[in-house]
This record gives structure tokens, sequence and C-alpha cells, in this order.
């Protein structure tokens, strides 16, 4: 067998496919962001917004406010040069835009970079209530959970709503590759699936979580809890490209419980305030406020029954 034969003819061929697909085509001084920093950054923020939890640092010796500027200028630093490098990464293929643009006008490119950089910083204090309520949430709603710390330390559910809250800003702030290496780090560590564009109100609950979908048009309440296997979706189209920026996924309102292996799809569906989703069920209409919905095997239809308001 000629070895270097056949390691040329392969190479050669997947040089053509290089070629064809257009997007490994990076210029010098082009690259992208470096998952492994933004791990790091996920990391650090977790310190932040946690002290005394995940870090090496002695609380109980270093002023908070002394920690929380020393976090923050980490974070800083970090998170800048991985929004610059997105940012002119993501300007080589615009062509609408003019050459320095395209090629990426440093002293801009600069300014943009720590104009989002602060306006996430700042936001951090708002992140960290949301997630603390959530931990909150996490505690009343499961009679298992021990402690505030347990869940701090132990529950996934935690975890993937925690970097969730986190990109969910970035996105915000129109920030590109970012948001989604975040929740994608999420999900491969959780098996918890939350879109950073998805909005997602206050004492959001997942139990166990493993399975959990949630797409990009997402809506969902305050005190909304939903079980391990969950799929807020969109209804399958071939249309592709041509609804991003569309709804279509499901709106959750305040106060709903959904149990596991749930699957809710399209950007139509709304589940009104208050109301209760069974396990197993298989949903793409809308239901009224305080209904409880269950879909029964063998008949396959889906049956609701009204509750009263209390």
């Amino acid at each position: 067998m000629d070895i270097k034969k056949i390691i040329s003819k392969t190479a050669a061929e997947l040089d053509i496919n290089y070629s064809n697909q257009g997007i490994f085509e990076i210029g010098v001084g082009e690259k992208l962001p470096k998952r492994s920093e933004i791990i790091e950054i996920i990391e650090e923020i977790r310190r932040l917004i946690f002290p005394g939890f995940f870090g090496s640092e002695n609380t109980s010796i270093v002023p908070l406010d002394i920690f929380a500027g020393n976090e923050l200028s980490i974070i800083y630093e970090k998170l800048y040069k991985q929004i610059k490098i997105a940012l002119l990464f993501s300007l080589r293929d615009k062509k609408d835009r003019n050459k320095d643009e395209l090629k990426g006008d440093s002293k801009s490119i600069d300014e943009i970079s720590e104009e989002l950089t602060l306006e996430f910083i700042k936001k951090l204090p708002k992140v960290q209530e949301l997630i603390l309520k959530d931990v909150e949430a996490e505690l009343q709603g499961d009679p298992a959970a021990s402690s505030l710390e347990e869940i701090i330390f132990s529950y996934p559910g935690i975890y993937a709503i925690s970097i969730y809250r986190v990109a969910h800003v970035l996105y915000e702030l129109k920030i590109p590759f970012i948001p989604r290496i975040m929740t994608e780090h999420a999900h491969s560590k959780t098996g918890i699936d939350i879109n950073p564009g998805a909005t997602i109100g206050e004492y959001f609950f997942i139990d166990h979580g493993t399975g959990i979908v949630i797409g990009e048009t997402t809506t969902i309440g305050d005190h909304v809890k939903i079980y391990q296997g969950v799929t807020l979706g969109a209804l399958s189209t071939m249309k592709g490209q041509e609804l991003s920026g569309v709804k279509r996924h499901p709106t959750i309102e305040n106060n709903v419980v959904i149990y596991a292996n749930t699957t809710i799809l399209g950007g139509e569906t709304v589940v009104g305030e208050g109301s209760v989703v069974a396990g197993n069920t298989f949903l793409t209409q809308s239901v009224p406020a305080n209904t409880t919905v269950s879909a029964y095997l063998p008949e396959l239809k889906l049956k609701a029954r009204r509750v009263k308001n209390k």
C-alpha cells in the first residue's frame, strides 16, 4: 500500500470540499472566537454571581466589593477580546459594507467592542437577581432539595438557566457566535438545550432537566415549571432560513406546569396562565387559562378539562 499516495489523494479531495463550502477560507489576521476562552468567561461569571462557591478565593477574608471588582476586570478583559474577534469575523463576508468595515477598521471595532462589553457588565447585577430567583424557585418547587447551597452546587437546571441568562444578554446586544457557544456548552454538560434567543421570565424552575429543548422564539412567563424531556419547538416546514426572526415557538404564560416528555409546537400556540399540561402530551393548539390538558392513549385524542378558578 502506498501510504503517501493515499494521504495525498485524500488531502486533495478534502481541499475540494473546503473550496466548495466557501466557509473555510480564513484570511490573514482573521480568526473565530475561541470556545475554550468563552467557557472560561462562563466560569468567571459563575464565580462572580455565586461568590465563594466555585473559585479558590476566601470570601471571609476578601471584601465582596473588592472581589467583585477583580472578577469584573477579568471578565471585561476576556470578553472584550472575544467580542472583538466575533465582530471582525462576522463582518468579513458582508459585501454591503465599505472596505474599511469589511476588513475591520481597528478603531471603530475597538470602540464598538468596548461599548458592548461595558453594556454587558452593567447588566450583570440584574442577571444575578434573576438567577437567584431561579434558585429560589428550585428550592420552593423541589421537596428533595435540602438548601439553596445544594441547588447552586449540584442542580443541572440551575447551571443551564444561569448560562442562558448570561447568553441572552449577549444575544440581545446582537453579539454573534458567543451566545450560542455558551448555551451549547451548557447543553453538552446538562442535556438541557435553551436557545439564547428565548425569553424567560422570573422564578423559572427546571426539574431533572435532561432532554429539555426550548427554541429561539419561545416566550415563557413567570413561575413556570417544566420537567425532563419537554420540547418547546417549531412546527417543521421546508422554508428554513425564510423563517429566521419569525415567531415559530410557543408562548407559555405565567404559573404553568408542563410535565415530562411533553411536546408543544408552533408560534401561534399559547398555553394560558395557570394551566397544567400532563406528561407525554403532543400539543399544537392553544390552551385557555386555568386548564388541565392531557393526551390519553390509546384514543390519541387531546382532552382538556377546565379547572375552576380558586
